[in-house]
């Protein structure tokens, strides 16, 4: 099984894969994993991977031309160029039928055991490590298989996730581990049989900064939520173009917009957070 990691920051790969069962079974060549530096798939001398988010708002946004350029190099096929439809994009029909593309992020569904089980059954499986205040919304939707969260919380960048996901698949191959039955009586692998799932606790803090109630349900129902949509530069990009709400610069019906995205966002992605105050506010 082969993975491959694009990421920022290829020096930080170099610990976490050499050590344990990750090692055993790369020396044993049960997995491949090759890092793949962003940077390199940029044209410009400052080697730009980021850019500020339309609409206004803090931090820098990870931009859409180096992701798709690494991924479609990586797999020898150019993504399609269609126009976006009005709902989220179904995966690309180019991905390969047993590659995943997974962008690891804290607006993805949440990696369980179950989907460390699903991935052992592909062949390759592709890891965009986010960055920055966020990723353009356009890979989401037109690049990665399916978004990624390893928890209710934030972390600096998709890195350590994306090791996170290489070990936890890694130890239920075939092989990886002494005794294979180990992996059959641990944690979350009652899961599989259909038992009942044990509550996890929750940090909505994590999903999304909070902030004092308002008396605006907008503002206030936040944390609850899980991150809008960020889109960068350029705005037209193969068809996809962003938002024209994002480019008017009123700052009211762009707050509003967004509230409404995260609300979609997290219905498709994370449903159980709505339960309760959110969702009688909906």
């Amino acid at each position: 099984m082969r993975f491959d990691i694009v990421t920022i920051f290829p020096e930080f790969f170099a610990g976490p894969l050499d050590y344990g069962i990750v090692r055993r079974a790369r020396e044993s060549a049960l997995i491949d994993v090759r890092v793949q530096d962003l940077r390199a798939f940029t044209h410009d001398r400052h080697r730009t991977v980021d850019d500020r988010p339309f609409g206004g708002g803090e931090g820098m946004v990870l931009k859409p031309e180096p992701l798709f350029e690494a991924v479609e190099s990586l797999l020898g096929e150019a993504v399609s160029t269609e126009p976006a439809p009005p709902t989220p994009a179904i995966p690309s029909a180019a991905t390969p039928s047993r590659t995943a593309v997974i962008l690891l992020s804290a607006s993805g569904k949440l990696f369980r055991q179950s989907a460390a089980r699903r991935l052992t059954g592909l062949d390759r499986v592709v890891l965009l490590c986010g960055r920055y205040e966020g990723v353009d919304e356009r890979v989401a939707q037109h690049l990665a298989t399916e978004e990624l969260s390893i928890g209710d919380f934030v972390l600096s960048g998709g890195e350590l996730a994306a090791a996170l996901v290489i070990d936890a698949v890694t130890r239920l191959l075939p092989g990886a581990l002494g005794n294979e039955a180990s992996a059959l009586h641990e944690s979350f692998s009652d899961l599989q049989s259909g038992a009942p799932q044990r509550d996890q606790p929750r940090n909505p803090d994590g999903i999304s900064p909070s902030s004092e109630p308002t008396g605006d349900p907008l503002s206030d129902s936040q944390s609850l939520l899980l991150e809008f949509p960020h889109y960068t530069r350029p705005a037209d990009f193969r068809g996809w173009t962003v938002p024209e709400i994002l480019l008017g610069g009123n700052h009211e019906e762009i707050r509003r917009w967004r509230h409404r995205m995260a609300l979609e966002k997290t219905c498709r992605n994370r449903p159980d957070l709505l339960i309760g105050k959110t969702r009688a506010r909906i």
